[in-house]
């Protein structure tokens, strides 16, 4: 029986849809790539500031894709993103040749794609043979501005209650 990964998107849902987006990427094995929690603040090592950067960058790549609130943590990080346009409103692009890709453009799959994709890229210029990224990722799809709210006030306080943490270890 051919091994069949168990989808954690929303059925039926756009996810190249307008809309926000609160994102949780962890690394593989819950390592400590990206720095330190000290006195509640994150401290990013060399490796965290690659990730943050790449993390800015990604309105360069997606013109219509804002960043929110956002913070690396010592082995994980969270990120509101906010699709502006939906992909509905592009032309769409030429099929893909691969029968197993199924990642539609310009969607939060495809924002996260290429962002693990920069992010591994440029790590493995110091340290060659690191898996940065856990396979996936966890999301959620903002409703309103009452979550949005609470998963910003959560994001931000995110370092301070590190020892809470789900990822803490």
């Amino acid at each position: 029986m051919k091994h069949r990964r168990r989808s954690i998107r929303l059925p039926g849902y756009d996810y190249a849809s307008a809309g926000w987006y609160f994102v949780t990427i962890c690394c593989k094995d819950q390592a400590h790539l990206f720095g330190e929690i000290r006195g509640g603040e994150m401290v990013l090592n060399e490796v965290g500031k690659i990730a943050e950067e790449c993390w800015m960058q990604i309105p360069e790549h997606f013109p219509d894709v804002a960043l929110h609130e956002f913070v690396l943590m010592p082995n994980h990080m969270h990120g509101i993103i906010e699709i502006t346009v939906g992909a509905e409103n592009f032309l769409p692009l030429q099929p893909s040749t691969n029968k197993f890709q199924k990642m539609i453009p310009r969607s939060v799959s495809s924002v996260i794609k290429g962002f693990k994709i920069g992010v591994t890229k440029e790590i493995r210029k110091i340290m060659p043979n690191v898996q940065v990224w856990q396979r996936n990722y966890y999301e959620h799809i903002i409703r309103n501005q009452e979550s949005y709210q609470k998963i910003a006030a959560y994001i931000r306080s995110n370092p301070a209650q590190w020892q809470e943490d789900e990822y803490f270890r």
